[in-house]
């Protein structure tokens, strides 16, 4: 009997293309013919500074960044960024204040996490639940703020941005983890653009921060050095031991989305996957449910309960080992939300998602 094949629907670390793994497998012990593996070389090498390059070169490409531009491969993760954001940007206008659009967990605690630092003013109405952005309408930007702050796509809630915000001329910042390079973006709309790897664009360790160069220099006093990204950009990310491994494996991803038709080609197989989902849900008569509002569900994660409204326990636990004997595995819903979540990033194939769907129905039929 064939061993039956694994699918990770997992909110990251997550699903990687099969060939990237393949090549770091191929290139593990002896990388492109210098006899040790890129786990030993040195960061200071030649041979780790071509894969740093090509790694930025290729970032440049596929986003199209402007030249005015500085792309950083920094560590701490997103939650990093929640400190360095505002160390670095909330000290631009002599008020030390900034704006945040709060629609699920990462951006709370962003703005929490800001609020050591300045003055956060949440620009919209509290929402009772994250199920939905606020129409721009209600938002109260402040034109002093130092910066608007948003996450573009909040992995837990399954809460997705389809438009950029309008700040009227103030700095836009946003967390982009968990959409990255899933589909195209205008990297000149924005000052700055971070994104955690471990979702769309690699593995575990490695954080991307794209920012334009004149918001460098305005870091608060008490910045950590690691932190400070005039520093981190003046020295090629290289201030200290960069994660070597991940962006090494950043790299051999960015070149398969390169070769697979770029961000424009994600975008559309990204659109297929999660309507694929969407409509087994909207058809099931409410047997499956999904919290968010039509407008800004997300097409990186998709989050549902089954049975009823808020969800039945013992037939979520039944979908859950049902999907489990055919493979499929990292279906769970976040802790702070239960049910069900799908997570159908870049490497998550057509087929991958039509197998989903394929046990979604049957369940759907077996216990209607």
């Amino acid at each position: 009997m064939e061993q039956k094949q694994t699918i990770n629907f997992g909110a990251g670390p997550a699903k990687l293309p099969p060939s990237v793994l393949l090549q770091a497998q191929k290139e593990l012990l002896n990388y492109s013919g210098i006899g040790i593996s890129v786990l030993e070389m040195s960061h200071r090498s030649a041979d780790f500074n071509k894969i740093l390059n090509k790694t930025e070169s290729l970032m440049r490409e596929l986003l199209n960044i402007p030249d005015n531009y500085k792309v950083m491969f920094l560590q701490g993760g997103g939650s990093g960024q929640f400190s360095a954001v505002p160390l670095n940007l909330i000290g631009l206008k002599e008020d030390r204040c900034a704006d945040y659009l709060v629609t699920g967990t990462w951006s709370e605690k962003a703005a929490k996490e800001a609020g050591k630092y300045g003055k956060v003013n949440i620009i919209h109405p509290k929402l009772d639940r994250y199920t939905k952005i606020p129409d721009p309408s209600s938002w109260t930007l402040n034109p002093s703020a130092s910066y608007v702050y948003y996450c573009c796509n909040e992995t837990v809630h399954g809460v997705e941005y389809n438009f950029t915000p309008e700040t009227n001329g103030v700095v836009l910042v946003s967390d982009m983890s968990s959409n990255f390079l899933s589909r195209p973006v205008d990297v000149s709309k924005f000052g700055l653009i971070y994104a955690g790897a471990q979702k769309n664009v690699g593995s575990a360790g490695v954080t991307v921060v794209i920012v334009r160069e004149d918001l460098l220099g305005h870091t608060l006093k008490e910045c950590p050095i690691v932190l400070d990204y005039k520093v981190q950009a003046g020295m090629n990310s290289l201030y200290n031991t960069p994660p070597c491994f991940s962006i090494y494996i950043m790299g051999l991803v960015l070149e398969w989305i390169k070769n697979n038709g770029g961000s424009a080609a994600m975008e559309t197989l990204n659109k297929q996957k999660s309507s694929m989902i969407y409509d087994i849900i909207n058809a099931s008569n409410g047997f499956y449910e999904c919290p968010v509002d039509v407008t800004c569900r997300s097409r990186m994660n998709v989050p549902f309960y089954v049975g009823k409204k808020e969800g039945d326990k013992a037939l979520e636990k039944e979908f859950l080992a049902g999907a489990s004997k055919r493979g499929m595995i990292s279906l769970k819903g976040h802790r702070s939300v239960g049910g069900i979540r799908a997570s159908l990033y870049n490497a998550v194939t057509l087929e991958d998602t039509e197998a989903l769907a394929t046990f979604m129905k049957e369940f759907l039929k077996e216990h209607q």
